[in-house]
């Protein structure tokens, strides 16, 4: 359920000011939205696994506050990276 070494130095190489900074919101934000991808695809194969879906639920509520801190911070970032992920909020 965890996103792959490669998958995640490219989400961190387009959404990082560089390759290497893999703390910056935007690459953050990227990386939990494609792990609930991958678990939205689990859980909806499981859909007993209410363990995963306690995890699930954990990850949106992380990326949500961090969606909240990059929209005060930087409107015009969060507006772009919410139009290429393909985030509706």
């Amino acid at each position: 359920m965890t996103v792959s070494v490669d998958k995640k130095k490219e989400l961190v190489a387009q959404y990082g000011e560089s390759e290497a900074n893999t703390g910056s919101t935007a690459a953050q934000i990227a990386i939990l939205t494609e792990r609930i991808r991958d678990l939205t695809t689990h859980l909806q194969a499981n859909k007993r696994d209410f363990s995963t879906r306690r995890g699930l639920l954990k990850i949106i509520g992380k990326r949500r506050r961090l969606q909240v801190y990059l929209q005060k911070k930087d409107p015009e970032a969060y507006s772009k990276l919410i139009r290429d992920l393909g985030l509706r909020r």
